[in-house]
């Protein structure tokens, strides 16, 4: 499973529990290694437009970036920061207001989804974004309509 650090926390409240709880589903579903650290950052949206202009030459404020830091996994010791989540609280906060989510929620949705990029799961074209999806939903389900 996933190790995690919040490297800077946003100016809403998350619950370390529903984090802990959706590495662990991810975990659970997904039969891929895992053993790596991952940082979660948030920043302005100024600074993850600069980022995604730099490294993906995309020039908008986007909801959240990853980036890995090497190119071969095996390499890479269990004890050692692989990955990175960055995160526009500004723009969660907007989508939360336009999907009618509550911003925590919104957060949730992308941390799986960014998890699952780190994964190598894409939705480039529709077949892949059909599995994403499906995976996406089978751990939202899991952690949030457990009744």
């Amino acid at each position: 499973m996933f190790k995690y650090q919040i490297i800077t926390n946003p100016n809403f409240l998350i619950d370390e529990e529903i984090i802990k709880n959706i590495f662990l589903e991810v975990d659970n579903i997904i039969d891929k290694k895992q053993n790596w650290i991952l940082n979660i950052v948030f920043v302005t949206l100024d600074e993850i437009q600069k980022l995604n202009k730099d490294y993906r030459q995309k020039d908008y404020a986007t909801d959240v970036l990853s980036f890995h830091y090497f190119l071969d996994f095996l390499l890479v010791k269990d004890d050692e920061i692989a990955w990175e989540l960055i995160f526009a609280e500004e723009k969660i906060i907007s989508q939360w207001i336009e999907y009618w989510l509550w911003t925590q929620k919104e957060f949730y949705k992308l941390l799986i989804h960014s998890i699952l990029h780190i994964l190598w799961f894409d939705h480039e074209i529709d077949s892949d974004y059909e599995i994403m999806q499906n995976y996406e939903n089978v751990i939202w389900n899991k952690i949030f309509d457990k009744n």
